[in-house]
């Protein structure tokens, strides 16, 4: 929603880009976001190999993820990709002209040439849990998660991931490398699952919200003023903070979430079930609608508005009455077959209670 409007490369950009608030607001938040889903995907992870065997892990994985990484390549990504070349000037016609052109050469990076998106835009989140099962599970079997955890296993944390961002680049996605995922994942396995985690960020929350607070939007601040090159100390400097920022924030969520939803009801059982098919369907709608828009004589905030609320309806519509209703399009979509009453856990991070 955002990237419309900031100044970062995107398939649709607006008529008139925001430098301050939307820019921000998109600095704050995209510290955490990604993070903290590779994070609750490890301790899935954890949740399900607990009842599971590897076998039976791996084929979930792959029919849940794998499915609508496919749909999602294969439909969803070629109508983003043909908007992106029509607002870059890079295609003229209609989108039947097009078609003959969808999988001719890579998709590497925004504005390029390639047109076959072959990891599915946003969907990159889908291939990279599923790699990282794949990597994973053996020593996930063989291992087992930390059940006393202390304050020294958290500086270890940050002392890895600030590691990782700082000296290791392979591949860039959703404001963090790759590794950088990985290394929450197995987080989520090994830290996060454990129940004495929840136990300690009782005394230290307000420690962990602090410094989150303070190191993102000290990081913010400075990447809007002059980001560092790649490279320097002012950049591992950075990088330090922006980790901080992100862990911490990360920890206090944690502690909010088992302190104040720790329980269940319809609204978040519908919630649940439903989050996977927001996350494949918004980016999609988001830039269809956003070319739309992005030419009308608005202020930002106003389009902003209209584009959070028109997307949000249509996604929810989408889902309540084509993809919750049709058993081959739940499966498209990551869910079971056949509705059905899931359970949610009153605390993700509560072994005995979490879901796979």
């Amino acid at each position: 929603m955002l990237d419309v409007f900031n100044p970062f490369d995107w398939h649709v950009k607006n008529n008139e880009l925001d430098t301050s608030v939307i820019l921000a607001f998109s600095l704050l938040i995209g510290t955490w976001i990604m993070p903290i889903f590779f994070m609750i995907s490890g301790i899935s992870s954890h949740n399900s190999l607990q009842k599971r065997s590897m076998g039976t892990y791996m084929k979930e994985r792959l029919l849940r993820l794998g499915i609508p990484l496919i749909f999602g390549v294969l439909i969803l990504s070629p109508p983003q990709v043909y908007i992106e070349r029509v607002d870059n000037n890079q295609f003229t016609g209609s989108f039947l002209d097009f078609l003959p052109q969808t999988y001719k050469g890579l998709y590497l990076e925004i504005g390029g040439t390639g047109n076959f998106a072959f990891v599915g835009l946003h969907l990159w989140y889908l291939l990279a849990l599923i790699l990282f099962s794949l990597v994973t599970m053996h020593l996930f079997k063989k291992s087992k998660s930390i059940k006393n955890v202390t304050p020294l296993h958290l500086i270890l944390l940050h002392i890895a991931m600030i590691a990782v961002a700082a000296f290791v680049e392979t591949v860039h996605l959703g404001g963090w490398d790759l590794l950088v995922y990985l290394v929450l994942f197995l987080a989520g396995y090994y830290l996060f699952s454990s129940d004495q985690l929840l136990s300690l960020l009782k005394r230290t929350f307000p420690v962990h919200l602090l410094l989150g607070l303070f190191a993102t939007i000290t990081s913010a601040l400075w990447f809007m003023l002059d980001y560092p090159e790649r490279g320097s100390m002012e950049f591992i400097l950075f990088t330090t903070l922006a980790v901080i920022g992100s862990l911490n924030l990360i920890l206090s969520f944690c502690h909010l979430a088992d302190k104040y939803l720790f329980f269940t009801n319809k609204l978040l059982r519908y919630t649940s079930e439903a989050s996977l098919p927001f996350y494949i369907l918004h980016q999609p709608v988001i830039v269809i609608i956003g070319f739309l828009i992005k030419d009308w004589s608005l202020p930002i905030s106003l389009k902003f508005f209209f584009l959070t609320v028109v997307s949000f309806l249509i996604i929810a519509f989408i889902y309540h009455f084509v993809i919750r209703t049709l058993p081959f399009l739940r499966i498209l979509f990551g869910l079971r077959g056949k509705k059905h009453r899931a359970p949610l856990p009153p605390s993700l991070f509560k072994k005995e209670r979490g879901v796979s």
